[in-house]
């Protein structure tokens, strides 16, 4: 199982929005096929271990890190590839979350008489999809913030200047999370002061992706009043674009429409436009792991309202004094009971900076 979570990590960037899959087939202690499911719309793991094994998989174990289909999607379901192959046992690292299989596949595994069983490595497992686990079980992306600051907490300047805090390698790093992603969120602040692209700067990932892929994510804006700049960088350059506001309805939406983006209306609450609303969006768009890249006051929002999964922090050794941004935005917090707490993943230096990678842990 060991082997098909490393197989399944090679569909990293290009899978979106169908889970990262991989999958070994064993026979008498040989591995005789191993696949991974490579491209949204093309075979799955299982069929292309199959492939691999031809006759060999007759009497084999499979090992995939995900349950197997039994529907037909855009490809045959699994579950009959792996039975007209021959396959005599199938250990699964998880049920697949997805209404259509959750635990049917193996149980027409079974009935086809074929030994079943899954646990094994589940957690991590689960960590090769955590967007798309979530949207099928809570009905929300995984949301993933992005932040960079200086050792003493500043993200910007006094005078406002903010780049670069971090040097090359980081923000190299960064295009690793954007493209990975399905989405990627800021707010109007940071397009009206930043001017940013927001896309995935391929060239910089070298021999990470196959040639020629070049997917760009949804490029997402919170933009109530409808003020963005019809000259924003973001609309020259490839990839989809959606802007979220409190009325698609006015003149300037159909403006922003000729231009290629898309333009919808949310319900607006006492804090600004309604994030869980947003978030319902996104997941009837199969959108998996929104990537977060803004200023303090969305981050702080989206962490109060429950909405925030992952930090990603970028600590760059410089110290910049007083700063006219801090990190974020969180009004309310008085007392140690109140702070948010977060479990600290990973700590790793890139280049001359410091990442740290935390999950958001649950109030109470």
């Amino acid at each position: 199982m060991a082997r098909a979570l490393k197989l399944a990590w090679q569909g990293l960037f290009t899978t979106d929005p169908n889970p990262r899959v991989g999958c070994v087939l064993v026979r008498a202690g040989e591995i005789v096929g191993e696949g991974w499911h490579q491209w949204a719309g093309n075979a799955h793991a299982e069929v292309n271990a199959l492939r691999q094994a031809g006759g060999r998989a007759r009497g084999a174990t499979c090992y995939v890190t995900l349950e197997p289909c039994c529907h037909r999607g855009r490809t045959p379901p699994c579950t009959q590839a792996l039975i007209k192959a021959g396959v005599v046992r199938v250990v699964a690292a998880m049920r697949d979350p997805n209404p259509k299989v959750a635990g049917q596949g193996l149980a027409q595994l079974r009935e086809a008489g074929l030994q079943v069983e899954y646990g094994l490595l589940q957690e991590e497992a689960q960590a090769l999809n955590p967007g798309f686990v979530q949207r099928l079980v809570q009905g929300r992306p995984w949301v993933r913030c992005k932040l960079a600051m200086s050792l003493d907490g500043a993200t910007a300047l006094a005078s406002g200047e903010s780049r670069w805090i971090t040097a090359p390698p980081a923000r190299r790093d960064v295009q690793r999370w954007r493209a990975r992603s399905s989405a990627i969120l800021t707010g109007i602040g940071t397009v009206a002061r930043d001017n940013p692209a927001l896309n995935v700067r391929y060239e910089e990932l070298q021999n990470e992706v196959p040639p020629g892929f070049d997917r760009q994510p949804w490029r997402v804006i919170l933009d109530r009043k409808l003020t963005i700049s019809e000259k924003a960088r973001l609309f020259s350059l490839p990839g989809p674009v959606l802007i979220v506001c409190a009325d698609a309805e006015q003149p300037k939406a159909e403006s922003l429409r000729s231009k290629g983006a898309e333009v919808i209306s949310l319900p607006v609450t006492t804090e600004g436009l309604d994030l869980k609303a947003l978030m319902a969006v996104l997941a009837a768009r199969e959108i998996n792991e929104l990537h977060v890249e803004c200023g303090a006051r969305l981050a702080g929002s989206l962490l109060q309202a429950g909405l925030m999964d992952e930090l990603v922090l970028y600590m760059a050794p410089k110290l910049m004094g007083e700063a006219s941004l801090g990190l974020l935005r969180l009004p309310g917090i008085q007392t140690m009971e109140d702070c948010i707490q977060v479990d600290i993943k990973e700590i790793r230096a890139i280049g001359r900076d410091w990442r740290l990678v935390a999950k958001i842990l649950p109030k109470g």
